[in-house]
């Protein structure tokens, strides 16, 4: 690997780091282009590192497959990734196969960047019933994430959501769709086959607030209306507004945009139901405001229901109970209220926010003091909130401390390189090159299948997902792992 500014720059930066998503690379990226490196005062070398096989993280794993413009993110990760300067170990887990001591060894800073794959808990009764699910491991599950269950029980009629976030829309939407229409997306034959066999004629989406409060983006509300042969079903009950209601729809766009687009849908089912003609849909998606959920019900260890109480606005957009009781039937409970972080060896934990504690991204120690040389960005470092784009900001204050750090920083100490530690302990780890090989294998199957009659007409594939880990290794793995 060749640094960055290698002129004979005055001290030489050696980063690693933990993560491979959007935060991670975001990182090097600012750090390729900080004034201290691209005006020849440092030279730069960044490795980094994921328990993956693959790069790309949430948008590999966690953005639902009919989103390609999300999905086009990973183009400008690409670029970035491409440097010389960069390299990247995949099939590698901090705290299973290498250690933060032994990184801090070996690199002048680290950078954890290990985001939030857990559910939020919801502290109800009922949870663990058989058919209450955490939207993080279903979004993993129709992701092809190597890790989790092959096998997804779809046979529930009815299915509830509970969260008024992007990814309960993601949810929700997967949950109602015709398999027919993912199937020009990335997802492999078996998860095309196990929609497709779905049981669900009815998914409803509960949020505690009201249509002007919700925290999905007019994008991803807009993206519900595209489902074929799905109908959209509101409830005039739930259109509340109060005084916050009201100046949040004159004082901000994506407020009045959401509110216009589910005003107008609701006033389009009204003319639907008013038209003798009109056939209705064999699935539909029901969108209900105003409830906030009380327990999951059900009988002989299985969900059989959910109980709600409505809510009413309080003049200031939050809400207070009515004392009214509302029961749904419903076979399946989906918990989309947020993502948490995880611990991660070697440091301190906030168990209560699912954060690594840090002072604007500086890691802290149990007293509160800056751990020298450790540092975190992205959803470890300030929660799962904000979307994709507001990572680069966090990771640019990161950066900005490092770089304030760099005198003080302590030059690496071990003579044993990091790709030599790896091999020597049978690490079969991936690189950049394993990961061109494997993306061209995917595009490859895309294309070997042609173009494709289905309900809704023809389509043709740009990638079919390698689900196996083995798989993945096979076409990922460095050849010197290989070759042990």
């Amino acid at each position: 690997m060749t640094d960055q500014n290698t002129d004979s720059p005055a001290r030489r930066l050696r980063v690693a780091i933990v993560g491979a998503g959007p935060a991670g690379v975001y990182a090097a990226d600012l750090l390729g282009k900080s004034p201290q490196v691209s005006g020849g005062e440092v030279g730069l070398a960044v490795d980094l590192f994921d328990e993956l096989p693959t790069p790309f993280g949430l948008i590999r794993y966690g953005v639902s497959p009919d989103h390609p413009r999300i999905k086009g993110i990973i183009t400008a990760l690409h670029k970035v990734m491409e440097k010389d300067w960069i390299r990247f170990f995949g099939n590698v887990g901090l705290g299973r196969d290498v250690s933060l001591a032994e990184l801090r060894e070996r690199y002048d800073a680290v950078i954890l960047a290990t985001g939030a794959q857990k559910d939020a808990d919801l502290n109800i009764p009922g949870v663990d019933l058989a058919g209450s699910h955490g939207a993080a491991d279903f979004v993993s599950w129709y992701d092809a994430h190597p890790d989790v269950p092959r096998e997804w029980d779809l046979s529930a009629r009815e299915v509830a959501v509970i969260g008024n976030g992007n990814v309960a829309l993601d949810v929700a939407r997967i949950l109602s769709k015709h398999a027919d229409q993912l199937l020009s997306t990335e997802i492999p034959e078996h998860l095309y086959e196990q929609l497709g066999g779905s049981a669900v004629t009815d998914v409803h989406v509960f949020g505690r607030r009201g249509p002007a409060q919700v925290k999905f983006t007019p994008l991803e509300l807009r993206e519900l209306s595209h489902s074929k042969d799905v109908d959209l079903v509101l409830y005039p009950e739930d259109f509340e507004f109060d005084a916050a209601s009201d100046e949040a729809i004159k004082t901000n766009n994506q407020v009045k945009t959401m509110v216009s687009t589910l005003t107008n849908w609701l006033v389009e089912q009204e003319e639907r139901d008013a038209n003798p003609d009109h056939r209705p849909s064999s699935r539909r998606l029901h969108l209900h405001f105003l409830h906030s959920p009380v327990e999951i019900t059900g009988e002989n260890g299985a969900v059989t229901g959910m109980t709600f109480e409505r809510q009413e606005l309080d003049g200031t957009g939050n809400v207070r109970g009515t004392g009214e009781i509302i029961n749904y039937p419903l076979q399946a409970v989906y918990r989309a209220v947020g993502y948490f972080g995880s611990a991660v060896d070697g440091v301190d934990y906030d168990g209560a926010r699912g954060v690594i504690p840090n002072a604007e991204g500086r890691v802290l120690d149990a007293e509160g003091t800056p751990v020298a040389g450790v540092y975190a960005t992205g959803w470890i470092k300030r929660g799962p909130v904000g979307l994709i784009g507001h990572t680069k900001g966090d990771a640019q204050e990161t950066i900005t401390h490092l770089l304030e750090d760099l005198p003080q920083l302590a030059e690496p100490t071990a003579s044993e390189s990091v790709e030599t530690l790896l091999t020597e302990r049978g690490v079969d780890y991936t690189d950049w090159a394993g990961w061109l090989e494997l993306d061209a294998y995917e595009r490859a199957l895309g294309r070997q299948e042609g173009e494709i009659e289905t309900r809704f007409g023809s389509i043709t594939r740009e990638r079919v997902k390698v689900r196996d880990r083995d798989e993945l290794l096979r076409h990922a793995a460095t050849r010197a792992t290989l070759a042990l």
